[in-house]
């Protein structure tokens, strides 16, 4: 068979494909929320792509990122603008457009909208209206973090999506504080121009062999995926200045074994930690009660934290 023989076959499965999904139920009066590509345009599903082409009008959190999606896919559909800011406003003007028969799609810049994205509220007044809203899974950073990291088992499959991290540093590590308590993966998402920072109080409040996966510009042409130990990831950013660009996935592993209850301190250890949290920043306190009582120091942060007024 020759490569022209392999591309005739591609090209009469995907027309047999595509005809398949066209000869779908596509309801009117019908929200169809739509996941998009984070990064490599080839990730687009046949079902999206039927429906971005098939619906009335396209809301989109910014029309300019979206049309060149649509370009792409030779999709003419016209757009409308959904976004954080105007949000309420789009959920109006689409519950109109469904309440005439419309097939409307919603879409975010990139992955699953509604989820660490806008779009939530729309789907909320849809439903509050009486309008069906049908999801067209696709791609997803979290999913696509969670597949490289090995964080997750068949017999624990658990894990907790923490989304975007606070941006002032206090605010930053009570929050982490919270999340690295928890017997699950977390996944997180960082800046580059914070993730420096973020990666330093990750390191200061959870044990130095806990393991993160850091994903590093997903689906894309310079993605990089590694997994390693909190002690090593500095040293592994320092390597090589690329790997401080791009867009971050944040899977922190769950750990090795579960701690006691954060707040089933002994008296002994609840003075020495009142003690030195009267001398010491809290980070201080967490660390040197951690090298005088062998608990881990994430959960004597979140102690301390809770001791706060």
């Amino acid at each position: 068979m020759t490569d022209t023989d392999g591309l005739d076959e591609g090209a009469v499965t995907w027309k047999r494909h595509a005809q398949q999904v066209a000869e779908q139920m596509w309801p009117s009066a019908c929200l169809y929320v739509v996941a998009t590509p984070i990064g490599n345009l080839g990730d687009l599903s046949l079902r999206a792509w039927e429906a971005l082409r098939r619906c009335d009008a396209i809301a989109a959190e910014d029309t300019r990122t979206s049309r060149t999606l649509l370009d792409a896919w030779g999709i003419a559909t016209p757009l409308m603008a959904a976004h954080r800011h105007n949000e309420q406003q789009a959920a109006d003007a689409i519950v109109q457009r469904l309440a005439q028969g419309q097939r409307i799609a919603l879409v975010s810049d990139a992955g699953a909208p509604a989820v660490s994205d806008p779009g939530a509220r729309i789907v909320r007044q849809v439903q509050a209206a009486g309008y069906r809203v049908i999801p067209l899974p696709g791609p997803s950073a979290v999913i696509a973090a969670l597949m490289a990291s090995g964080a997750t088992r068949d017999d624990e499959p658990g894990f907790a999506f923490a989304g975007f991290m606070p941006s002032k540093p206090q605010a930053r590590r009570k929050w982490l504080a919270r999340w690295i308590g928890l017997p699950v993966p977390v996944v997180m998402f960082e800046t580059p121009h914070r993730l420096q920072a973020a990666l330093a109080d990750l390191c200061e409040l959870a044990a130095p062999e806990r393991e993160l996966t850091v994903a590093r510009e997903l689906s894309k042409r310079f993605e990089e995926i590694a997994t390693l130990s909190l002690g090593q990831v500095q040293d592994w950013l320092a390597q090589d200045a690329h790997r401080s660009q791009g867009e971050f996935v944040l899977v922190l592993h769950a750990p090795a074994v579960q701690a006691a209850p954060e707040d089933d301190l002994s008296a002994d250890q609840q003075r020495l930690m009142v003690a030195l949290l009267a001398e010491l920043s809290v980070r201080d306190a967490a660390r040197v009660g951690a090298a005088a009582t062998g608990l881990p120091r994430d959960r004597l942060y979140a102690w301390a934290l809770r001791q706060s007024p």
